[in-house]
């Protein structure tokens, strides 16, 4: 299965390191962040694992339950989870999703077969709370991923849903906003009113509204 931006993820029941997840349920009127990881006990998951727990602060001021997912068994996350949290300095305080079966890998396309038929790739799933896929990126499993980015995305994303802006190459929540190109220069000073200030025609730049 190939998931798309805009598509309604699937649902699924699913064991995990803090017991059976049904995922619509579990997400609630959250967004999600699912994110997917070769195997357990490997050095890279490792470092990621913790870091997503010292974050999870982060998510939650965003609305965001952060969910991850292997394809190794319950009783294998608990015992990883002893390391990882050794390991990081940290307590891992969300569930890892076993999928032994590869059911959920399948389901949302985790494993590419020409890199690995065995393990999933590491891929990010962002979900908004209408269960709508609104990011996915996919790094190859020898590469760590960058949370801070993920966090980065979800500001950007509730941003963009609520106001008619963009965000601009390496904006960070606080800075100035692409006006969007669908509204005219006349009517953006009115619907912004700290400013617009155009650059070329199709370049307006706002400071961000909700601030």
């Amino acid at each position: 299965m190939v998931l798309q931006l805009g598509d309604q993820v699937p649902d699924f029941t699913q064991a995990s390191s803090e017991g059976e997840i049904s995922f619509y349920d579990w997400a609630g009127d959250s967004w999600v962040v699912l994110f997917s990881h070769p195997a357990d006990y490997t050095p890279v998951c490792t470092t990621e694992l913790g870091e997503v727990a010292k974050l999870k602060p982060e998510f939650a001021k965003r609305n965001a339950k952060v969910i991850a997912l292997s394809v190794d068994d319950a009783d294998s996350h608990k015992g990883w989870i002893g390391d990882i949290n050794e390991t990081q300095s940290t307590t891992v305080n969300y569930p890892i999703l076993a999928d032994s079966d590869k059911k959920v890998s399948d389901l949302y396309g985790m494993i590419h077969p020409n890199a690995d038929a065995k393990v999933t790739v590491r891929t990010v799933f962002v979900i908004d709370p209408n269960r709508k896929l609104r990011l996915t990126l996919t790094y190859p499993p020898s590469t760590g991923r960058n949370f801070q980015e993920i966090l980065r995305v979800l500001d950007s994303l509730q941003l963009t849903d609520n106001y008619k802006v963009a965000t601009p190459v390496n904006w960070q929540d606080g800075e100035d906003c692409v006006v969007s190109p669908k509204i005219a220069t006349e009517d953006a000073k009115k619907q912004f009113p700290k400013g617009v200030t155009e650059i070329k025609p199709y370049l307006r730049m706002t400071p961000q509204p909700n601030k």
